[in-house]
């Protein structure tokens, strides 16, 4: 596979360049960052820092992708910035590494899309096959499962973690835990039931979505307490693993709020 690089882009020595990759006009990429095999650059990309992008990701114009963290307590410390294979980065997006105070790393999974404008902050996590659409803020901190969509606009607050096959509505303020298969609205977000039609696409049987909204109208009824409502869904739930995965969940974090329904859900049907 041919390596093309364009005269006007500056690949800095050091640089490691996997077989195939494409770096368009006016590119600049630092001496630490490392391309896998068959990347794009378009044009006009950023890209430094202890960098390191998987197999065939593309970034577009004007995406500053390494470069030092938005926090004002970094002190040039050695950090990395992890991205997956079979990525789409658009225009504009930044991504920082990670700090001391979060491990160092800021990693994104596999086949993920970052729409124009979106950022990721330092010392997140995003899983895989996850989209932001356009100016999405992921803050510091935050964990982010796999197959997560986020709408236009929303915001998450830092440390705050969002559950896998989770759905955040555009324009949405995200300050509390979502849990995994459930859906955010608003600003401050609410839950708003679960996402459904994201479990469809993805192949859920209507036994298994069944089952998780049966969870679902349990764990968030007004009967009880949250931890006790978790132990009596745990123990009606307890060969059921999509059930359990909101329930581990919950369970792992422990006092942190979890993004909640505005009114009491009915506990029949």
């Amino acid at each position: 596979m041919e390596t093309v690089i364009h005269p006007s882009a500056v690949v800095e020595d050091g640089a490691k360049i996997g077989p195939g990759v494409k770096i368009g006009p006016f590119c600049t990429v630092g001496p630490e960052v490392e391309l896998g095999e068959g990347c794009q650059l378009i044009s006009h990309v950023a890209l430094v820092g202890r960098t390191t992008i998987g197999p065939r990701t593309r970034i577009f114009p004007f995406a500053s992708i390494g470069h030092i963290p938005q926090d004002l307590k970094y002190k040039g410390e050695a950090s990395t910035l992890e991205i997956g294979a079979d990525c789409m980065i658009r225009e504009g997006v930044t991504m920082n590494p990670g700090t001391e105070g979060g491990g160092l790393r800021t990693v994104i999974g596999d086949r993920c899309a970052f729409l124009a404008g979106s950022h990721v902050g330092h010392d997140t996590k995003v899983g895989n096959d996850c989209i932001l659409s356009n100016n999405v803020m992921l803050a510091g901190h935050v964990t982010v499962g796999n197959f997560v969509i986020f709408g236009g606009g929303s915001a998450v607050i830092q440390f705050a973690r969002v559950g896998s096959h989770a759905f955040v509505g555009g324009m949405s303020g995200l300050e509390n835990d979502l849990i995994p298969y459930g859906m955010a609205m608003g600003n401050r977000a609410h839950l708003a039931g679960l996402n459904i039609i994201g479990l469809r696409r993805r192949g859920f049987t209507r036994e298994q979505i069944h089952d998780i909204r049966r969870a679902y109208r349990l764990l968030f009824a007004d009967e009880g307490t949250l931890s006790e409502r978790v132990e009596d869904v745990a123990g009606e739930f307890d060969s059921h693993p999509f059930v359990h995965e909101i329930l581990d969940f919950i369970r792992e974090g422990k006092d942190r709020a979890i993004c909640t329904p505005r009114d009491p859900v009915s506990s029949s049907g």
